[in-house]
């Protein structure tokens, strides 16, 4: 059983695959308290992986992107290898503190604190940026790496920041943007 906050189908509004579609399912709980996040962490119910699945299969996306809240504490091998067995590509978006199944297809580490991270691979680094150096960020195991701005407040920040610092580019929440889930 994992405790799930919702499952749903929308575009990706963040990142490398900026608008592709997706079956989101969106983890409850996490271990951090970020004040900008966008989950209701004490909402959500227990599902049994079989139950996840028949929600995931309503929906026509290859694409899965297991977020949270903190993923990590609730995704197993045997729910990747079940996604895979429905033709899934899956994505995570993780704050890095966990250990993941290494069946995950694409990894999207978000870190928010220095020296906690246990992951041995990511595709992609992206970090809410609020002024902090990101600078060690670029020394993970990752071939892409984003700046975002915090719920939009601090765009023209990041942007000059990016130009001063190429290694970077510009992840917008896109679905904030367009108003979609």
């Amino acid at each position: 059983m994992k405790k799930i906050n919702e499952i749903f189908y929308s575009l990706q509004g963040e990142g490398f695959y900026t608008g592709t579609p997706a079956v989101f399912i969106r983890f409850s709980g996490c271990n951090l308290r970020c004040a900008f996040c966008d989950t209701r962490h004490e909402e959500g119910s227990m599902m049994s992986d079989r139950a996840i699945l028949r929600e995931v299969m309503k929906h026509p996306a290859k694409m899965v992107i297991l977020t949270g809240g903190e993923p990590g504490l609730w995704v197993d091998e045997n729910l990747v290898e079940q996604l895979h067995a429905l033709g899934k590509y899956v994505c995570i978006e993780t704050n890095g503190m966990y250990a993941l199944p290494a069946n995950i297809d694409w990894v999207t580490c978000s870190p928010k604190r220095e020296g906690e991270l246990r992951l041995k691979r990511m595709d992609e680094v992206k970090v809410v940026y609020l002024g902090q150096d990101v600078s060690i960020y670029l020394q993970l195991p990752a071939k892409h790496f984003f700046l975002q701005p915090c719920s939009g407040k601090n765009t023209v920040e990041v942007l000059g920041y990016i130009l001063k610092h190429p290694d970077w580019r510009l992840s917008l929440q896109l679905h904030k943007l367009l108003n979609i889930r």
